[in-house]
């Protein structure tokens, strides 16, 4: 288990890292080049101001009309996005790790929050399952890899929460939390994780083209 646990740690985290840098800037740069070869058009209308603006109403939560048309489902996607982002960047053993391979620190969370953010990941990833297999819309343009993701999405912090609890076998359980991480991190530019990279600049397309071009909201 020692050996299991310094190779998903060392030399497998390590590749993940290399994977998600290197596969998310090359996924940015490969559609500016795309942009750029077949709709060099769209940098002519692309303004700063638009694309903030939808930027921002599209991140306030009820700001737009879909997000105060569907308010369950709002309060649950920008709860479940904050706590994904948040939990890992700022988990005290995750800073903890960072400090000791770097010497870099940062603000942590107490562990009593850090373990409800990660329940509600968990609820929320069970709440759009359940969406998947019970909303005829939504179910009609799911496939299996929608089920995957969610997989992936939900492990590390399913196992991460089993760890802090220390329920199960710790030791193993640890293990796979790690590597669960791994293969999240890995995942993001390749797969339909990576609306994390590319959402921005759809936003700014769409701020761009309804603001700058058809004088109209795009919220």
């Amino acid at each position: 288990m020692h050996t299991f646990y310094n190779v998903v740690s060392g030399p497998l985290a390590w590749i993940a890292f290399i994977l998600f840098f290197g596969g998310s800037i090359y996924r940015i740069v490969r559609m500016l080049m795309l942009v750029a070869e077949k709709e060099k058009f769209i940098f002519t209308y692309m303004s700063w101001r638009y694309s903030l603006r939808s930027i921002l109403h599209w991140i306030i939560p009820f700001a737009t009309v879909s997000w105060r048309r569907q308010p369950v489902l709002t309060v649950i996607t920008f709860a479940f996005h904050a706590c994904l982002i948040a939990t890992p960047l700022f988990l005290l053993s995750h800073v903890l790790l960072w400090d000791e391979a770097f010497a870099i620190s940062w603000w942590t969370l107490p562990d009593a929050v850090a373990d409800v953010m990660a329940i509600i990941v968990i609820l929320g990833a069970i709440y759009f399952l359940a969406r998947r297999l019970t909303q005829p819309d939504v179910k009609f343009i799911t496939s299996a890899s929608d089920f995957v993701i969610l997989a992936i999405v939900a492990a590390p912090f399913v196992t991460g929460f089993l760890a802090y609890h220390q329920w199960l076998s710790y030791p193993l359980v640890m293990c796979l939390h790690v590597l669960a991480g791994d293969i999240m991190l890995a995942a993001i530019p390749f797969t339909r994780l990576s609306h994390m990279l590319f959402s921005p600049f759809t936003r700014a397309y769409m701020g761009s083209e309804f603001g700058k071009v058809r004088h109209a909201r795009d919220w």
